[in-house]
């Protein structure tokens, strides 16, 4: 049996977004730019779809514009910003490189984070000078799970550069935060439907009214002219049903798989030493791991509930992913590896973590089809795997297992 813990690089699609997708792949759908029936029938998926996601985004069905993922949505956020009002872009140093690109290739500033994995704020307000004319901090992180304080962010933005629009990458967030509500203080809002359950290739950005963003790609005017390009009608009617089931079990998902993601890392600290969890407070960062009965348990509430993101000294994650793929378990490492040149986690990095210690990086993310028994398996398989390289000398025993690294390269997601 297959353990799948990589939610956060995607997530498995949801039983009723493939049936309604083949069913509307089955029947045939039109091009909703057309005239005809079935062209007709397409149009009015498409607007049953974007009422869906406005309602589960907190927008207006018209601040709703379809694209291809989250890539898309962050690329234009920025890129269309800067072309229509000019100006400088300002983001955190632990962004999506869908973001961290844009902003640096355009000449924009990059904002420290405090070792917690949030926003230096002091920081922030020196950057926002009357130039800036977008700022964009991510709900949450896609490494860590660090939750940042958008509000607070929103305030500075609102009373130092009023004239910048405010996007959030809500990408990682939105199975886990009430994005409705927490969003509003945002001008633009990027999701992508494979991390909630549905498809790949898909996914939205909320452009609220005012905001004056160019399109970046040109050619047949749909969505009122800021993305073109024929809809993927079948994708968007999944992402909307995923997107609905999301939000209705919401409250339940996160009680449940934040108890599997607390007993996940309690179980892994207790019962390997050397581990660095991200994202709770310094005391809880070291070998005195919190035991159950002690009263006081590690400090989670800035992290989403589905992420357990933990570094283990004296290895490195790509031979641990390998040994723990190995035993059917799935996860994916902050840091990437590739012909032979090593760089950490750049999100760690920015955190001040320890380069060496960086190359140790596991995430462990859970979803909706996560369970009881997928923690049980990484907690019996994990422990030895550690203790196996962090005692095996390279050569014998590891010939294996150093070649099949070589040979599979760079794990992300």
């Amino acid at each position: 049996m297959v353990h799948y813990l990589d939610h956060a690089a995607t997530t498995p699609v949801r039983r009723a977004v493939v049936e309604v997708m083949t069913r509307l792949m089955c029947d045939g759908v039109g091009n909703p730019s057309g005239a005809h029936r079935l062209a007709r029938d397409a149009n009015r998926i498409l607007d049953e779809a974007r009422d869906q996601m406005a309602s589960a985004l907190g927008a207006a069905p018209g601040e709703i514009v379809f694209t291809a993922g989250g890539t898309e949505s962050d690329n234009l956020a920025v890129f269309g910003t800067l072309e229509a009002r000019g100006g400088r872009a300002v983001c955190t140093a632990v962004e999506h490189h869908a973001i961290l690109e844009p902003v640096e290739s355009s000449g924009g500033q990059v904002v420290p984070v405090l070792p917690t994995g949030q926003i230096d704020l002091d920081a922030l307000a020196e950057a926002l000078t009357p130039d800036v004319s977008i700022v964009s901090v991510m709900l949450a992180n896609n490494e860590t799970g660090i939750v940042q304080p958008l509000a607070q962010v929103a305030e500075l933005v609102r009373s130092q550069a009023p004239n910048a629009l405010l996007h959030t990458d809500a990408v990682q967030a939105f199975s886990w935060l009430d994005v409705a509500s927490i969003g509003r203080v945002a001008d633009l809002v990027s999701v992508s439907a494979h991390k909630f359950g549905g498809p790949q290739g898909v996914g939205a950005l909320v452009m609220r009214a005012g905001a004056n963003v160019a399109p970046r790609l040109r050619g047949g005017g749909q969505e009122r002219g800021r993305r073109s390009g024929t809809q993927n009608v079948a994708g968007i009617a999944g992402m909307a049903v995923a997107a609905t089931e999301t939000v209705r079990d919401r409250p339940a998902e996160i009680l449940r798989i934040s108890a599997l993601r607390d007993r996940l890392a309690d179980g892994i600290r207790e019962s390997i030493p050397g581990v660095v969890e991200s994202g709770v407070p310094s005391e809880w960062s070291t070998d005195e791991v919190a035991r159950p009965g002690r009263g006081n348990q590690p400090d989670r509430r800035n992290k989403t509930a589905n992420v357990c993101h933990v570094c283990f000294e004296g290895l490195e994650s790509e031979a641990l992913l390998f040994l723990l793929e190995r035993n059917d378990v799935l996860a994916s490492a902050a840091a990437s590896c590739s012909s032979g040149a090593q760089e950490p986690s750049h999100v760690l990095a920015a955190m001040g973590y320890d380069r060496q210690l960086a190359f140790g990086s596991l995430r462990l993310s859970l979803g909706h089809t996560s369970t009881a028994a997928d923690v049980d398996a990484v907690l019996n398989v994990l422990p030895e795997a550690v203790e196996r390289l962090r005692t095996a000398e390279l050569g014998a025993g590891m010939s294996d297992i150093s070649a099949a690294v070589a040979v599979r390269g760079s794990v992300g997601g």
